[in-house]
């Protein structure tokens, strides 16, 4: 067994949504873009981030892996976190800095498992929604909704 699946199967819980929950990744919570790539790396879950609300909102994952399974990753209306965060700081090497001043919410959609036929193992992800340009207010503390303040 590999560190992150020990490390995932040591949260406190039964099912993997309960485990999740533990660290507060919950349907419907709102997730900084960078705590859910450590997620990802740390228990070892593959974070996809999607541009397209009734597409995340209103189809099983797997249906939606199948349909762009043949797509090259950077046309399809989702992205794994850790690719989009690379080639976001490949092209732009203030983002980071970005980020702590102007954090990137992600609201979590789906916490789940889809079976890997290579390894007979199930492979726990998350689905998030990316933002839309309109959302962002730049006059209001992107993180106060989780600390329990009013905006």
């Amino acid at each position: 067994m590999d560190n992150t699946r020990a490390a995932r199967d040591a949260l406190p819980g039964t099912t993997t949504s309960e485990k999740l929950a533990s660290i507060g990744i919950e349907r419907g919570r709102m997730i900084e873009v960078r705590h859910l790539e450590e997620i990802g790396r740390n228990y070892g879950i593959v974070v996809y981030l999607f541009f397209e609300k009734n597409l995340v909102t209103n189809h099983e994952f797997a249906q939606i892996e199948n349909e762009f399974r043949n797509v090259p990753e950077y046309e399809r209306p989702y992205v794994k976190v850790d690719s989009f965060l690379k080639f976001t700081r490949e092209n732009d090497p203030s983002f980071n800095r970005t980020l702590d001043e102007f954090p990137l919410m992600i609201e979590i959609v789906t916490v789940g498992g889809l079976h890997n036929p290579l390894t007979g193992n199930a492979q726990v992800f998350i689905t998030g929604l990316m933002p839309f340009l309109e959302d962002f207010d730049v006059d209001t503390d992107p993180l106060s909704h989780q600390k329990g303040k009013d905006p």
